[in-house]
């Protein structure tokens, strides 16, 4: 599972969607943005469980999704959320 920046963007996927996850990280000379998962098929997309979609009601705690990737990949993301907040595209 991985929390998604905007949790409306995750309200619009459902199981079997494809997706790519890009971190994006803000630095002192500027942000950047990556791909770390490219064709991650989403298997869930977990109620909140305050109903809200976002720790403080706004949705901007993000949200969870649940997606099948490869070890390596999983590893990636789990870097990437520590540092950066992701964000996805749908294919």
């Amino acid at each position: 599972a991985v929390r998604i920046a905007d949790a409306a963007t995750v309200r619009l996927l459902r199981p079997g969607d494809r997706v790519d996850v890009i971190a994006a990280e803000e630095t002192v000379s500027g942000g950047g943005a990556r791909v770390v998962a490219r064709g991650a098929r989403v298997t869930e997309v977990p109620e909140p469980a305050d109903g809200t979609g976002g720790a403080d009601g706004t949705g901007d705690g993000g949200a969870l999704v649940v997606l099948s990737v490869p070890r390596s990949t999983a590893a990636g993301l789990a870097g990437a959320s520590a540092t950066a907040r992701l964000a996805v595209t749908v294919w």
